[in-house]
Formats: C-alpha cells, sequence, structure tokens
C-alpha cells in the first residue's frame, strides 16, 4: 500500500475546502481557498457575500487570483433567520441583536491564522451589495485592520457625519461600539468603491417600512451609483482617498466587477512585498 496518499484532513486543507463552522460561534461558518504554494505571512482576502448568501461563488471566482498572489480566500457565511425567521439584513450593520458581525469575522480571521502562515493583522476586504454594507462600516470600526478595501454597491450607505443618527450616520458610534471613528487611520487604508454603471434599480433599496430602512436614506441618492458617489465625496470630505470605478454594461451583478477588484488588491499586494523585499 502507498504511504504517499495524504491524510483526508490535509487533503482538504488546500485548494477549495469544505465549509467550517466558526468555534467563536457555530452559527456562523466559513470557507477557504487555500493555494498549494503558501509563503510565510501571505496574504489574506476576505470576500463577503450580500443578501443571497452566495459565499461558495465569491470564493470560487478568487481561485485564479489566489493562486496568482499565493493568497489565502477566507468566505464568511453569515445566515439569515438568525433569531428572527423573516430577518435577512443582520451582518450589514455590524450589530444585531446582541450579535457583534465585526467581532465574527475577526475571530474567523484568527482561526485560520492558526491553522494557515498568513498575515492575520492587516487582511483585504471585499464586499458587494449587502457586504458593500458591511465592508464600509467595518471598515469605519477595524481600519487598522484592513491593507485594503473593496466597496462594492452598497444600497444603503453610513456617512461620516454625527449629527445623523446610525446608521444614516455616526452618531453615537463610540458608545454604540466601544470605540471611535479613528479616521487617521482610516486615511491609511486603500480604498476602491465600484458598481455597474448601469446598476439604477431602486425596488430593493428605497423600501419604506422594511426592516432595513431609515427614513433619510432616499436623500443620499435614488440608486446604488448615486449613493456611492455620495460615499465618495463624503470620504473625500473627511481626506480619504478613494479610487472609483464604474463597470461598463453592468447591473446589479456582483461577479462582472470581480475582475476590478481583483486588479486592485493585485496592486496592493505586489506594493507590499515591495516594500518588504
Amino acid at each position: 500500500m502507498s504511504t504517499d496518499r495524504p491524510s483526508t484532513a490535509d487533503f482538504w486543507s488546500r485548494g477549495r475546502t469544505p465549509v467550517f463552522a466558526s468555534k467563536y460561534d457555530q452559527r456562523f461558518s466559513y470557507c477557504l481557498y487555500v493555494p498549494e504554494e503558501l509563503g510565510p505571512r501571505a496574504p489574506l482576502v476576505v470576500v463577503q457575500h450580500g443578501t443571497e448568501r452566495n459565499f461558495l461563488l465569491y470564493r470560487d471566482h478568487l481561485r485564479s487570483f489566489a493562486d496568482e498572489h499565493g493568497a489565502l480566500v477566507l468566505a464568511p457565511l453569515f445566515p439569515a433567520g438568525i433569531d428572527d425567521p423573516a430577518d435577512l439584513h443582520n451582518f450589514k450593520f455590524l450589530e444585531y441583536r446582541g450579535i457583534r458581525f465585526d467581532r465574527v469575522l475577526l475571530a474567523m480571521v484568527e482561526e485560520v491564522a492558526q491553522r494557515y502562515p498568513v498575515d492575520p493583522e492587516r487582511f483585504y476586504l471585499h464586499g458587494f451589495s449587502g457586504g458593500g454594507q458591511f465592508a464600509h462600516r467595518f471598515g469605519y470600526l477595524h481600519p487598522e485592520r484592513l491593507a485594503g478595501l473593496s466597496i462594492g454597491a452598497p444600497g444603503r450607505i453610513t456617512r461620516l457625519d454625527d449629527t445623523l443618527p446610525w446608521w444614516l450616520g455616526t452618531a453615537d458610534f463610540e458608545k454604540r461600539f466601544g470605540r471611535a471613528i479613528d479616521l487617521d487611520a482610516l486615511r491609511r487604508v486603500p480604498v476602491l468603491m465600484v458598481a455597474g454603471e448601469d446598476d439604477v434599480e431602486t425596488w430593493e433599496i428605497t423600501n419604506p417600512g422594511e426592516p432595513n430602512w431609515m427614513d433619510g436614506a432616499e436623500k443620499t441618492g435614488a440608486t446604488r451609483v448615486e449613493r456611492l458617489r455620495t460615499l465618495e465625496r463624503d470620504f473625500a470630505a473627511h481626506g480619504v482617498d478613494v479610487r472609483f470605478v464604474l463597470v461598463p454594461g453592468v447591473a446589479h451583478q456582483a461577479s462582472p466587477v470581480l475582475p476590478v477588484v481583483r486588479e486592485f488588491f493585485g496592486e496592493l499586494i505586489a506594493a507590499r512585498r515591495g516594500e518588504s523585499a
């Protein structure tokens, strides 16, 4: 009998992994893509799903990117229906009925760092649609943990404005989350904002009376593109540089904007490796 075959656990620890329950809270889980060649302090890329929770697809779309750059991809799953069977939006606003989704994600990062030689201190985060909502709010709370931030077509944005209530703005942010926004740290994070040029449908993002609505959201723009432009202006007013990209011929679709994200993160990874060489 050959002794060269890997154990089952070793085999499934590379490539497209199974879905793992988080040790921090087993209501939440994640999958990985792990290249065969993974050097020390490898880049970690987190890709956050939206309302549809299609996290396996997001992971798989970044396989070739991960192989090219020697990066590990982490795709969390924050299921719908936690506590309330009808709830779809829990993770987007960071906190839901005592659950802190930023802490859940950071715990997943630590779990992955215990198993693989990734850099756990600063990682790359991309989210699209509901994931874009989570991503920019996570960036407000933990900018020091981000080597790059990609915000894709969020339907609802949080402005850096202490006169507006959460989540329209950041009033009582420190009281709510236990720390103030560190604008100096946020200014050091490379930021991409990306959407499809034809992302103009409004039925899902202008829905007064539904649980993910606040009066005043309509003032940030009618479409996702308009709201993302409002967020870009808000970042610029606070000294945060943004690369803004609209992808021609694309509506509210996650996959067609990923080439822009891959290019952005690829440039950042190459630059960081150049600095450490």
